[in-house]
């Protein structure tokens, strides 16, 4: 492992003298760097005035930064009267609300005096649905009642009638309904 990392490891200590290689020295090479880049600026900038680019420059960045400020006014300037706008919506909105409030708690209020005003007619009528049905019943009871009673006296008169009718008296108790309807008619013509 040490054959392998001792060429990285030695190539800060090669010497300066008698061959191409790397200086580490970092105050030796920046004097260095620095002449050759204004070397190559002062041979292809012979026609430009340094001032004057620099003064170019500096008006140019200047104008960019007027215009941009420019421009976030009146982005401000559009954004305020657009908050300004819909904060007045929002007032706006803000009394729709508390009027849809106002009367929606109305309504219910009215909707609630319905809904129990209608209840009670229905409760009234549903009562007075149940009193006719139990009339009604009470009155078929009644008469079921009157129905069998009479029945059972029918019977009990049949029964006693054939118990004590023979044919003498049937006989004669025809004959004489007949004189009746005979009379009946002489006395209706």
């Amino acid at each position: 492992m040490k054959n392998v990392t001792d060429p990285f490891l030695s190539l800060g200590y090669w010497p300066s003298a008698g061959s191409f290689g790397f200086n580490t020295d970092i105050l030796a090479t920046n004097p260095i760097n620095l002449s050759v880049v204004l070397g190559v600026l002062i041979f292809f900038g012979k026609g430009v005035c340094a001032s004057c680019l620099l003064s170019d420059l500096l008006d140019n960045r200047k104008q960019r930064i007027l215009k941009t400020i420019r421009n976030s006014e009146e982005l401000r300037g559009g954004a305020l009267e657009k908050l300004e706008n819909a904060r007045a919506r929002l007032r706006k909105v803000e009394k729709e609300a508390d009027q849809f409030r106002i009367n929606g708690y109305s309504e219910i209020e009215r909707e609630k005096l319905n809904l129990i005003n209608s209840t009670s007619k229905t409760l009234e009528q549903l009562e007075n649905y149940k009193n006719e049905t139990i009339y009604f019943e009470q009155q078929k009871a009644i008469n079921e009642v009157r129905q069998r009673v009479f029945q059972q006296a029918l019977q009990g008169a049949l029964g006693t009638l054939n118990s004590c009718l023979n044919n003498e008296l049937h006989l004669r108790a025809i004959s004489t309904n007949i004189g009746m309807f005979g009379t009946m008619k002489e006395i209706t013509d």
